[in-house]
């Protein structure tokens, strides 16, 4: 019976310790997916958020569409702290953005909103819109501005180009343009996009974003050289000329200023 006994203690703790690896694994892959969760506006660096939300779900129980939930088992992100999907239900961009009002730690930041010491809720940086230009019927000679009318800072975060056909050199492509200085990532144009998957998606902006980095300047606004080419074509005809400047020993000098 002893015997027995070792051997189901035995089992008993293998299981607790293969256990207590499947946890471990599943928490290390929340937090690490916690990056590209849209968080609420107002929400501190995501390592911040982490450590500062209390997943007491205020801001869920505020917030008027109910497109703040709070993430379990099954969601990205550490369990109990607050996101929204936006194909599911976009923040519509309250005025007085109650989510932020009712936090009780700051995890929501008023001071990353603030505009003269008002809240400005479109200061917001939920994130950033992507627009996937294989999938977009804009970019396919299809008529569509959907996320454009939705856009609640409409010609500023979103506006139209228009791109004349390559094929019929008379018809105009009108497409979309984010401007990453503008765009909240609120998500209301992912929400009404036309296509079966969302061709224009909301992403952290750490994410989405790249850094050019202090060590960088442009040329054409700080009065340095630029190469002065007016069209494509001029660009095609001389394109040598183009390369032998960009790595000449002039350039790399001015970049060191």
């Amino acid at each position: 019976m002893s015997r027995r006994k070792a051997i189901q203690d035995m089992i008993k703790s293998l299981s607790f310790v293969g256990l207590g690896g499947i946890v471990w694994g599943t928490y290390s892959k929340k937090v690490q997916s916690a990056d590209f969760v849209l968080r609420p506006p107002g929400a501190k660096e995501e390592k911040i958020f982490g450590k500062t939300c209390i997943k007491c779900g205020e801001c869920v129980n505020v917030c008027p569409p109910e497109a703040l939930k709070l993430s379990t088992l099954i969601d990205e992100g550490p369990v109990g702290n607050p996101y929204f999907t936006p194909r599911q239900q976009p923040c519509i961009m309250c005025e007085d953005i109650p989510c932020v009002e009712i936090c009780p730690t700051d995890a929501l930041d008023e001071n990353i909103l603030k505009t003269e010491n008002k809240l400005d809720i479109n200061k917001a940086q939920m994130g950033i819109a992507i627009v996937d230009k294989n999938a977009c019927v804009a970019f396919w000679g299809i008529q569509c501005d959907a996320c454009y009318r939705v856009c609640p800072l409409i010609d500023k975060a979103i506006t139209i180009e228009s791109d004349k056909s390559k094929f019929t050199e008379k018809h105009s492509r009108m497409l979309p343009v984010i401007n990453p200085d503008y765009c909240t990532g609120c998500g209301m144009c992912e929400h009404a996009c036309i296509t079966e998957k969302a061709s224009i998606i909301i992403l952290p902006k750490e994410v989405a974003l790249g850094k050019v980095g202090d060590h960088y300047i442009k040329a054409y606004e700080n009065n340095k050289k630029a190469i002065e080419f007016d069209t494509q074509k001029d660009l095609n005809k001389d394109e040598k000329k183009a390369l032998d400047y960009l790595n000449s020993d002039d350039l790399l000098d001015e970049s060191d200023e």
